[in-house]
């Protein structure tokens, strides 16, 4: 019996967080109700407060549950989550390796994307939340230094400013490339973005 009231206890937070992002995509964060939620969800505003005290705890979930779900990411000691394989790839320097992380990552865009562009929409909205999604991208900064220090790549003062210049390339194109519209198909923007990360993060020439 315990373990059917929790099977329906995550069904049910699992059916509000698919209705929030249908109607966060829908109407946008601001104009949308915790009762439109709620009803899309097919239950009570107080049901939904049973399980978000707010739309901005909505938000939380998405980021650090879904987002972190569909690109594995790892809680560790030292931050909530990290990227597997970035920091190895970073440190290889390797086209290869760069190269295949991109690919492997640029996967789940159709997923990804519409979860940070709900999260930005929101931290417009809700200054709350702009230490979580701040944190998201800084933590794959961190990550991005993390595999230059262990190569000892670059002097250790500049290894975060390149980690944000690459994962603000990478950011960009995820939020905003779409087959067609920048005259590159998926495979080859993947190709262009490896070169552009190998000569700002491998061995400097």
């Amino acid at each position: 019996m315990a373990h059917l009231r929790a099977t329906q206890k995550e069904m049910t937070r699992r059916l509000l967080l698919d209705a929030a992002m249908d109607r966060f995509l829908a109407s946008g964060y601001a104009a949308t109700t915790v009762d439109e939620i709620a009803s899309a969800a097919g239950t009570t505003r107080v049901t939904f407060y049973a399980y978000f005290p707010s739309k901005s705890e909505i938000i939380k979930a998405l980021i650090t549950e879904r987002l972190n779900d569909e690109l594995s990411r790892l809680r560790t000691p030292e931050s909530t989550s990290t990227i597997p394989g970035l920091v190895d790839a970073v440190a290889s320097g390797t086209r290869e390796q760069i190269g295949a992380w991109i690919r492997e990552t640029a996967a789940h865009w159709p997923v990804v994307r519409p979860i940070i562009t709900i999260s930005r929409a929101a931290q417009a909205v809700d200054p709350e939340l702009t230490e979580v999604v701040d944190s998201w991208m800084d933590i794959a900064i961190g990550d991005v230094a993390a595999g230059l220090a262990k190569a000892d790549r670059f002097a250790p003062d500049c290894r975060r400013f390149l980690g944000a210049l690459a994962m603000g390339q990478f950011d960009y194109v995820s939020q905003h490339w779409h087959e067609g519209d920048w005259g590159v198909g998926q495979e080859r923007m993947c190709e262009l973005l490896t070169d552009s990360w190998v000569k700002l993060l491998g061995e400097p020439s």
